[in-house]
């Protein structure tokens, strides 16, 4: 080649030598990183769930001890169950509405998701009344006060989730939530479904215990 093209190649040669060794080039995908809210959150719900293995433990251990008294667990929370697995269904439905800018849809789903979980609330509340009509009281017989603790607890986690939840549907009558900015909303659902999970797993220990 006349010496001219030569010194016209060598550019293009060292800019195509640079871009084959780029480790970020080509088909490789950004590494994903999670945020430090999610991060936060998981090391919370983490502590919950070791709160709760260890109430149960406890009530394993206690009832072997002797000194039990066997009674039926409330039939409204069965009721509980039904509406807790509900709400979690409708918070899918907001999310998938939120992803693809349906912001009507969105609000309706964030508060079907708040009122069940209001109307869960409820159902303890009457779980409750039930107990009290067996003459089972929070101070007693250490099986009527595990399970008023244990069920307890997890009701004041649900209070928490319903002001997260009306929180989040205000956000959303602000339009700010959208495809683009969707964290608070998945922090939310990460919150709600394991507090479900939860439930079910609760709802399982007492009635098979009982």
């Amino acid at each position: 080649f006349p010496s001219h093209d030569i010194l016209f190649l060598q550019p293009t040669v060292v800019m195509a030598s640079t871009i084959s060794v780029n480790p970020r080039s080509g088909n490789q995908a950004p590494r994903s990183v999670v945020h430090p809210k999610e991060f936060l959150m998981w090391g919370f719900l983490v502590s919950v769930f070791m709160l709760f293995a260890g109430l149960t433990s406890a009530y394993i251990v206690r009832r072997a001890d002797g000194n039990w008294l066997d009674f039926e667990l409330p039939s409204a929370f069965a009721m509980s169950t039904v509406l807790v697995v509900l709400s979690t269904l409708t918070l899918e439905f907001a999310r998938k509405a939120a992803r693809s800018n349906e912001f009507a849809a969105l609000r309706s789903f964030l508060l079907a998701t708040a009122v069940l979980g209001l109307a869960f609330l409820g159902s303890q509340w009457v779980g409750y009344l039930q107990l009290t009509g067996q003459g089972i009281f929070l101070v007693g017989n250490p099986s009527g006060s595990f399970l008023y603790v244990i069920s307890g607890l997890h009701a004041l986690h649900i209070v928490a989730a319903v002001v997260a939840a009306v929180a989040t549907l205000y956000r959303a009558f602000r339009l700010e939530i959208h495809s683009k900015a969707l964290l608070g909303l998945r922090l939310l659902a990460l919150f709600w479904h394991f507090l479900t999970l939860l439930w079910l797993y609760l709802y399982a220990f007492l009635s098979w215990m009982h």
